[in-house]
């Protein structure tokens, strides 16, 4: 990687790292209200109003936040079965045109959300007593970090860097295994 890519690259690594630690505290954590409000309703017989709203903000967050990390790790959903047959500068155009449907699309995550926001911002989320706008700002928080990572990996492409190599290598071995299992037993895909 070059020299003038790789403070930024770092500061962006600790950003999806902190990401997904949030978003991992959140799914923890939502676990918890849900086990609440259960513990709650069965054995106390009294319901608090805050654990269901607290617990679909917190998902919110989690799969936004999470989404962003695998945008950034290209984890992120693709149809990939026309990559295996292409040559390798028909997988960096493919690649490079995905990024960029990521990055409008994280772009509208921005403007939409915020958009929403700012219709909600005087309105109050009565279980929880915050305003209207924390319910859409997952929705442009998990935009600004898909704009960022997807950017992220369109200058790295266009640096030169080596970023599609590794997935070439690593795609093939998947489906190597894949292959070899259902080798193994061929009627694998029948049973019920």
């Amino acid at each position: 990687m070059s020299n003038n890519l790789t403070p930024v690259t770092n500061v962006l690594a600790r950003l999806s790292n902190a990401a997904l630690w949030l978003a991992g505290s959140g799914l923890i954590l939502m676990t918890v209200f849900v086990a609440w409000q259960v513990f709650c309703r069965y054995v106390l017989n009294d319901s608090p109003s805050w654990t269901e709203p607290g617990s679909v903000m917190l998902m919110s967050w989690f799969i936004f936040l999470g989404a962003a990390v695998g945008i950034r790790e290209n984890n992120h959903l693709g149809f990939d079965v026309l990559l295996y047959v292409l040559p390798k500068s028909g997988k960096r155009v493919l690649r490079m045109i995905s990024d960029v449907v990521i990055l409008a699309f994280g772009a509208g995550m921005i403007w939409y959300g915020g958009a929403l926001m700012s219709l909600t911002w005087n309105t109050t989320l009565p279980s929880l007593g915050i305003s209207g706008a924390f319910d859409y700002l997952p929705l442009a928080g998990g935009g600004v970090l898909a704009v960022i990572f997807s950017l992220e990996r369109i200058v790295l492409r266009l640096a030169g860097e080596p970023i599609d190599d590794v997935l070439d290598e690593i795609l093939p071995a998947e489906i190597a295994v894949e292959i070899e299992n259902i080798n193994a037993d061929p009627n694998a895909n029948l049973k019920v």
